[in-house]
């Protein structure tokens, strides 16, 4: 297991490496629309240019921020921040995102895997269809399309909601901050609850129909007592997993959600490194970004897959090599098969 966890953590490591040198070297080769003013030194420009080693080659100016970042802790500043430090700046907008995402992720977890047991266990009947129904739409409509409908319904039209925005400002758990976060939170929840449901719904399915159900019902189990025992323990399986991951997943946020809602989180942070008001991209910013989205997704692949262990001993980490010990065994025995033949036939 250990051995198994080293291994995966250096893989990871060899990923994160290869991932951000070419998500560095792509945003290097972007265009430099920036114009010098006309109460502006060029020869300032320039100068400014060759300090922050956008004048050398591609491969030095990676290593020359690589160094920053491990001698110095120093990930750059932000042109379009009035040069704050990134990390600082990133720091300052994590909580957000992880408070605008942690409520619908604690809501679609319950309510998702009780309508896919609920969904599972009522197969082709009319609750069925009617989750099955729902479920399409949330998974199918993207979820900035269903934003934007409650913002114009709920604000503008029926006037139930006082903001179409977040108001970030205010306390976390004042009127006005609850209010302005009902829509983000549902729009949030319906699309990851309609997920939860389908998947936990078709590992139930499969599970109910297997030999080991029909053995327990035929050993003098009820259904419910069959269910509960062995199918659902097995059906959550594949499932728990990607809870884990999930969880880990909040920290990156939602970028097209905080940018419909207006949540200065991370997802707003992205998008306006992008939109180069200066004329030039925020090159420390986006690397930074770049930087903690690939971090959360190889943890969050990570977690998952050591997690199968925990939840079902029958899974061991690091199987490969008894996988080699099976093919050697079936080596061996093939080779005394064709041995035996070969014996027959000198004797015949």
């Amino acid at each position: 297991m250990r051995n198994y966890i080293l291994k995966r953590l250096g893989l990871m490591l060899i990923t994160f490496v290869i991932i951000i040198f070419l998500i560095f070297v792509f945003i290097k080769l972007m265009p430099n629309f920036y114009e010098v003013g006309i109460d502006q030194d060029p020869q300032i420009y320039e100068a400014w240019l060759e300090s922050q080693g956008f004048n050398k080659p591609i491969l030095t100016q990676f290593f020359i921020w690589l160094g920053n970042i491990f001698k110095h802790g120093d990930f750059g500043i932000s042109f379009h921040k009035n040069n704050a430090p990134v990390a600082q700046y990133v720091l300052s907008r994590l909580p957000r995102t992880i408070r605008i995402n942690i409520f619908p992720f604690l809501i679609s977890v319950p309510i998702g895997i009780t309508l896919g047991i609920v969904a599972a266990l009522r197969k082709n009947k009319m609750t069925d269809h009617v989750i099955s129904i729902g479920v399409m739409f949330f998974i199918s409509v993207p979820s900035f399309v269903v934003a934007v409908i409650l913002q114009y319904y709920m604000v503008y039209e029926w006037k139930i909601l006082p903001d179409a925005r977040v108001d970030n400002l205010a306390p976390l758990f004042s009127k006005r901050a609850i209010l302005t976060r009902i829509l983000p939170i549902f729009v949030l929840s319906v699309g990851t609850i309609a997920g939860w449901t389908r998947s936990l719904r078709a590992e139930l399915t499969e599970t109910l129909t297997s030999e080991f159900m029909l053995l327990a019902r035929a050993k003098g189990l009820t259904k419910g007592q069959a269910t509960v025992r062995h199918a659902l323990r097995n059906a959550f399986v594949p499932f728990a997993p990607a809870i884990l991951g999930g969880f880990i997943s909040l920290l990156g946020g939602s970028l097209i959600i905080e940018r419909t809602f207006g949540i200065t989180g991370i997802g707003g942070a992205f998008i306006e490194a992008l939109e180069r008001p200066k004329g030039i991209p925020d090159y420390p910013m986006i690397m930074m970004l770049n930087m903690f989205y690939v971090s959360i997704g190889l943890l969050a692949a990570i977690v998952a897959d050591l997690s199968y262990g925990v939840i079902d001993p029958r899974i061991r980490m690091g199987a490969g090599k008894q996988w080699c010990k099976i093919l050697k065994d079936l080596k061996k025995k093939i080779l005394f098969l064709l041995m035996m033949k070969l014996l027959l036939k000198t004797k015949a």
